[in-house]
């Protein structure tokens, strides 16, 4: 600041105002030029105020919110061991309206097929993620920061990445961030579906989450190398039916290891299975699989979908 008279009066009357808007000050003065420093919410007000005072010059505004948000992102990829990657995806799929809506959901997906599931049941932002793509802390705030609503529900369908969600609601200061910690997509894809606009975000969290502890979930992958897990003997290619607590069945024959896989999720109780065949999947394979377990479980409403899904040929779910 250029200032050719600025006397101790005016040095505490701008004082003064400095501390009405904002903290941190420091004024120091050196012949006519005066040097002023102010943490503020509002530094057009600060400019304003100074230029009653005289000229200005080498002015300089830091956003320090962002700066200490950079920081905290920083410190929780090294903590979670994630760092956000240009590959991932953070699309928005719902049309945003002017004004804040009471509403919003973000949720991970993988494979365009369940992303579309999803966006159908009104979600407004997919990350695209996956076993070796977890979306990082920064991936999640990019996608809170798209959606216009007071209240955002936060789906991380993967055990791995409920703590970078959790993280993101805790740097989100200017929207209410729920997470609900799925583990998976059909606990996702459930809990969405049990979501009723008319009650709190609350009660919607405590609903969401006793729907998603309902669903038996099942997944068709392979193996990449000879192990043993749980006291089972498993070759490299074999194809594995993990559950909700550990191996089902495994086996050469695809088909055969989704049928006993089946065999140990589907109880007197099961109402309904759903199916979502991957990316390596052909469809007419999937559909001979279907007619396969509508034949021997007929008494069980059965949903086939393409989910898309890449690294596993089936996702499952019994409920």
């Amino acid at each position: 600041m250029l200032q050719k008279s600025f006397n101790a009066k005016a040095e505490q009357d701008f004082k003064q105002y400095l501390e009405e808007i904002g903290d941190s000050i420091v004024l120091v003065s050196d012949g006519e030029v005066v040097k002023v420093h102010v943490h503020t919410n509002d530094p057009g007000l600060a400019i304003q105020r100074a230029l009653k005072y005289g000229a200005l010059s080498n002015m300089k505004i830091d956003n320090m919110r962002l700066e200490h948000q950079e920081k905290l992102v920083k410190m929780s990829e090294q903590q979670t061991g994630t760092k956000s990657a240009d590959s991932l995806n953070v699309a928005l799929v719902q049309e945003q309206p002017k004004e804040k809506k009471a509403v919003g959901f973000v949720t991970v997906s993988v494979g365009n097929g369940i992303g579309e599931i999803f966006k159908n049941l009104g979600v407004d932002c997919l990350i695209e993620g996956g076993q070796t793509m977890n979306p990082s802390t920064e991936d999640m705030l990019k996608a809170i920061e798209m959606i216009n609503a007071e209240t955002i529900f936060i789906f991380p369908n993967n055990k791995n990445i409920i703590l970078a969600a959790n993280q993101a609601r805790d740097l989100t200061e200017d929207k209410k961030i729920i997470v609900v910690p799925t583990k998976n997509v059909p606990q996702g894809i459930s809990s969405l579906i049990s979501f009723v606009q008319d009650i709190s975000p609350e009660e919607n969290l405590e609903t969401m989450m006793a729907e998603a502890e309902k669903v038996k979930t099942g997944q068709i992958t392979y193996a990449v190398r000879d192990t043993v897990i749980e006291g089972t003997e498993i070759h490299q290619d074999d194809y594995m039916g993990i559950g909700d607590a550990g191996i089902l069945s495994n086996g050469r024959d695809i088909d055969e290891v989704m049928m006993n896989m089946l065999d140990k999720m589907i109880t007197e109780d099961t109402e309904l299975v759903s199916i979502y065949y991957g990316a390596d999947v052909k469809e007419a394979d999937a559909q001979a699989l279907l007619e396969k377990i509508q034949g021997k479980y007929d008494s069980v409403d059965v949903e086939f979908q393409n989910g898309g899904q890449p690294v596993y040929y089936y996702i499952v779910s019994a409920e």
